[in-house]
């Protein structure tokens, strides 16, 4: 079955990624403006550190509430809101570039809000997404996303770093005039009565928060997930400063962080309509959950670990583009695989796994800065403790997980 870009279904999954795309762009800005902004204000690495750990700081406070407002205020009022006010954040943090505290602020009122959207996208997708397509769903999903880092990484380098924030900040703002257009008041019901494709599966059990916490499955998914970001958010935040400070990366090289980002969106696509495949081929769905979160989290592991021991630019950005190529695999393993075993909760369990799995969001800056001062300015120890946390994150997955409904 495919995917019909001019149904209604189509056109939310399109809307929804284009969101992602300016979410993820948005994310991009700082770890590379972050280079001329600290030669301008003369920034310490733990001050550098922090800025950067900041957006992680807010987005861990919002994703259980983007899973509830989205259940009770409707996704379409929190979608909106979510990307008025990351955009606003975006748009005028040159203004306050001057002050390391009111910058701090601006990038955790920006985390949060950003951290409101994908529990609402994943409320959208659980109520209008077929379960035949919807690995490749969130592969486009995850797609766009790459694609957004893949732009903001090939432009912000070229553009004076205030400028960044007021162009991608001002794209939020006609994202909400699109979807105002698509989407006008009278013209989108709310979330419980769109038609499911799949209905949700029947539990006569009351759910306790506690349900959510104290399940092997569920703690499997989390893991992964943790193990993941810890991979992204030290590529996200300090790929830019190590390829410009370590390997002498001029403006124009910088260019080339886009290529990391263009691979991890063409395996998130071609991993979905594998894991599709697979499913049609008579795989069982938590066989492709496994293989799928397996080679997302074992081989960018692997290949940080020989990442950290190269010293030319060429070969660290292959190097490093294969590992991001990998981890893009989670979309079709762990992160489709809150459906599987939530099928009426997913978005609430995607926003308990999104909340666990920015804390390495939020203890990157400050890990790294201070690994790299203990280390004399080496990299190995931040690299290594990567790949640790990967292949632990690959194994409690594997023993743990499961494809069939637990809440």
């Amino acid at each position: 079955m495919r995917i019909h870009w001019f149904s209604r279904t189509s056109r939310i999954v399109a809307l929804c990624s284009f969101a992602n795309f300016i979410n993820s762009a948005d994310r991009v800005i700082m770890p590379i403006a972050i280079i001329p902004m600290t030669d301008k204000f003369h920034w310490s690495l733990h001050a550098q550190g922090w800025i950067l750990s900041a957006f992680a700081c807010g987005y861990f406070t919002s994703q259980l509430l983007g899973s509830f407002w989205a259940s009770k205020l409707g996704a379409k009022n929190i979608l909106i809101f979510s990307v008025l006010l990351w955009s606003i954040s975006t748009f005028i943090t040159p203004l306050l570039a001057h002050s390391v505290v009111l910058l701090v602020i601006c990038r955790i009122l920006l985390g949060f809000a950003e951290g409101l959207g994908l529990p609402t996208i994943f409320h959208l997708f659980a109520h209008t997404i077929q379960v035949e397509e919807r690995s490749r769903a969130f592969g486009y999903l995850l797609a766009a996303g790459s694609a957004g880092q893949t732009v903001a990484s090939i432009i912000c380098p070229h553009l004076p770093w205030q400028s960044s924030f007021y162009w991608f900040g001002s794209l939020g703002l006609m994202w909400i005039l699109l979807w105002v257009v698509f989407y006008p008041g009278s013209g989108f019901v709310p979330e419980n009565t769109l038609p499911l494709h799949m209905p949700k599966a029947a539990s006569s059990k009351k759910i306790r928060w506690s349900d959510f916490i104290i399940n092997k499955p569920l703690w499997a998914i989390y893991g992964a997930h943790f193990a993941m970001n810890w991979s992204s958010y030290i590529i996200m935040q300090w790929l830019p400063t190590y390829l410009s400070r370590h390997l002498q990366a001029d403006s124009h090289s910088l260019s080339l962080t886009a290529l990391p980002y263009i691979v991890h969106s063409v395996f998130g696509v071609l991993s979905g309509h594998i894991a599709d495949g697979l499913l049609f081929k008579g795989w069982s769905v938590l066989s492709v959950r496994r293989l799928m979160t397996c080679i997302g989290l074992v081989g960018p592991g692997l290949f940080l670990a020989i990442f950290c021991v190269v010293n030319e630019l060429p070969l660290a950005l292959i190097l490093v583009s294969i590992s991001m190529g990998f981890l893009a695999c989670n979309s079709a393993g762990h992160l489709s695989n809150h459906v599987d075993v939530a099928p009426n909760h997913s978005g609430t369990t995607f926003a308990i796994s999104s909340t666990i799995a920015t804390i390495p969001g939020i203890l990157c800056g400050p890990v790294t800065a201070a690994l790299v001062v203990a280390h004399d300015g080496k990299w190995l120890a931040v690299f290594l403790s990567a790949t640790f946390v990967n292949l632990f994150g690959a194994f409690v997955y594997f023993k743990n997980s499961l494809a069939t409904q637990v809440i």
